[in-house]
């Protein structure tokens, strides 16, 4: 058998769920879950100042809106390495 092939389960095919849930995965879940729990638990109102112009809005959009150019950046730089 080579190392690619898993062993068949007992119903006699290979389990789709195998490889699905790895402990990278799990934790990657965790803090997905964390970080939205942690955003939208901070709903007050907050000043943000960007170099001049200052807006008022919740705390969880902001934290939202940091999170999701977060990711696209790490997306992004992520794409680049493999190339």
């Amino acid at each position: 058998m080579s190392p690619k092939e898993t062993p068949p389960t007992a119903g006699g095919g290979t389990s789709r769920l195998a490889g699905a849930f790895t402990p990278a995965r799990i934790a990657m879940i965790a803090v997905a879950v964390l970080t939205l729990v942690f955003i939208f638990e901070n709903t007050r109102e907050v000043k943000i100042r960007l170099l001049v112009p200052e807006v008022t809005m919740p705390l969880y959009v902001a934290l939202l809106a940091t999170a999701v150019l977060g990711a696209a950046c790490g997306s992004y730089f992520a794409a680049r390495r493999r190339k």
